[in-house]
């Protein structure tokens, strides 16, 4: 046993774990994280979010100068990609970012016991062959690449996302099984650098979770810039050989079977929580059909003193998700008040153009039997868009037909990822569409589509 006790150990240092270390740290709770990675930071900064966006902003320049930066009358000759450049951007802003979190816990007086963790009990956390007294447990170990059956991934042939991040050369082809973000977004990668790209939905529309709008126009662009999809397919079978990967095929409600062959197979059927080897049967961590853990309103588990955030508990799987979750049960445990809106979770796609979304969908409306009225308005239509030579997608807002109160707000466009905030901001006020309409948006700028499709939910669109 540890002579060392504290108030919190988080068991978890990603974007969930460490920041409600820090939160509880600046509180004034004495704490420790433990992890068991050789850098801080989890997935999301390991092999997730940032690598990921790193190769997405990196690729994304490489096409933009191998030919799409002509129509604006500049011309380079002599283009070439440097892959291992490339990746050493993408190595230097991992390191740059774990490094970071790593000086934020020595600025807050954080301890990061190193290793896995385990849950003697309710109060003490082992961590190899230290035990260490707490008074609060606080499990945030994350998600992990889910598999399919009878196909064991390499990370060499067949591939996750994190081994997606790491190939050595730009691969001829590659099938993603899976048209949800992450398939989306490493597919485009690759399909940038030169990379024939297939990928395989078993549903009949990529991102599914999205509103039907942009999930087809989104389909429509993706097509138009070289990616190929089978939707309403599903792999029976995948058998990895020397020169790649050969695929058998079917249709999702049965049919003849067709084959497939590519460089790399890359699985991104989507994430499952990760609670393995953490004590939790032993201590009686009730959890739920699909492996999560169940928690109340204030995250506490079934067991008194352990409290579960982020991806290992029901809710999208989303770094911030996770971060905000952190901050409010630091606070509580502090004996302060704090409050998550489920609804107003922003979600983006990094693909180009980027996808945004926060709130309700159309069809989620419908089945809600909410009457709604819908403002839609293009980037055709704005004239910084058509600057930037950007115009493909839209800005869709959904208010209620009686009160105007923004329900959810739907993009496609160039930096989404960003305007979506202001949506955010509104539905957490309780917003109406007609605050937006009524706000003064800079001219000319991409924002003001969001006005305009604030406008148009009213019929009174001024630019179209």
């Amino acid at each position: 046993m540890s002579e060392k006790s504290y108030d919190v150990i988080v068991i978890g240092s990603g974007p969930g774990g460490y920041v409600c270390a820090i939160r509880c740290a600046q509180l004034g709770l004495k704490t420790a994280c433990v992890e068991k990675r050789e850098t801080l930071g989890g997935t999301c900064l390991n092999v997730g979010c940032i690598p990921s966006k790193a190769l997405l902003q990196a690729s994304e320049k490489y096409e933009e100068a191998d030919g799409h930066l002509e129509a604006m009358g500049i011309k380079i000759k002599g283009l070439s990609l440097d892959l291992k450049g490339m990746m050493a951007h993408k190595d230097s802003v991992v390191e740059a970012n774990t490094k970071g979190v790593e000086f934020l816990f020595k600025k807050n007086k954080i301890d990061w016991l190193k290793g896995a963790g385990v849950i003697s009990k309710a109060g003490e956390v082992t961590v190899g062959k230290e035990t260490y007294k707490t008074k609060h447990i606080i499990i945030a170990t994350g998600s992990d690449v889910i598999s399919l059956p009878g196909m064991e991934i390499d990370e060499k042939t067949i591939v996750s996302s994190t081994g997606a991040l790491e190939l050595s050369k730009v691969p001829k082809s590659m099938v993603v099984i899976g048209g949800g973000v992450i398939g989306l977004e490493m597919g485009c990668v690759w399909r940038r650098l030169g990379t024939e790209v297939t990928v395989v939905e078993f549903l009949d529309r990529i991102l599914p979770g999205m509103d039907g709008d942009v999930s087809k126009d989104m389909q429509r662009i993706l097509k138009k810039q070289g990616m190929k999809f089978k939707l309403g397919t599903k792999v029976t079978e995948a058998k990895a050989g020397k020169s790649g990967v050969k695929l058998s095929l079917e249709p999702a409600s049965g049919g003849d079977t067709e084959t497939l062959e590519a460089d790399i197979l890359l699985v991104a059927i989507g994430r499952k929580p990760y609670t393995e080897g953490l004590g939790l049967d032993k201590v009686g961590v009730a959890l739920d059909e699909r492996g999560r853990i169940k928690v109340d309103d204030h995250f506490k588990t079934s067991i008194d003193g352990i409290y579960a955030i982020g991806d290992v508990i029901a809710g999208p799987m989303l770094a911030h998700k996770a971060e905000d979750e952190g901050v409010v049960l630091a606070e509580m445990l502090a004996g302060q008040a704090g409050h998550i809106d489920y609804d107003c979770i922003p979600g983006v796609v990094y693909t180009w153009p980027e996808v945004s979304a926060v709130g309700k969908t159309e069809q989620q409306l419908k089945d809600e039997g909410v009457e709604y009225k819908v403002g839609k308005f293009p980037f055709t239509a704005n004239g910084r868009a058509r600057a930037m030579n950007m115009t493909d997608g839209f800005v869709k807002i959904l208010s209620h037909a009686k009160t105007d109160r923004v329900l959810g707000v739907h993009m496609i466009g160039p930096n989404v990822g960003e305007l979506i905030s202001e949506a955010v901001t509104v539905m957490e006020f309780g917003g109406s569409a007609e605050d937006i309409a009524r706000t003064c948006h800079a001219h000319p700028t991409l924002s003001e589509v969001v006005k305009e499709a604030a406008l148009a939910a009213d019929g009174r669109p001024i630019h179209i």
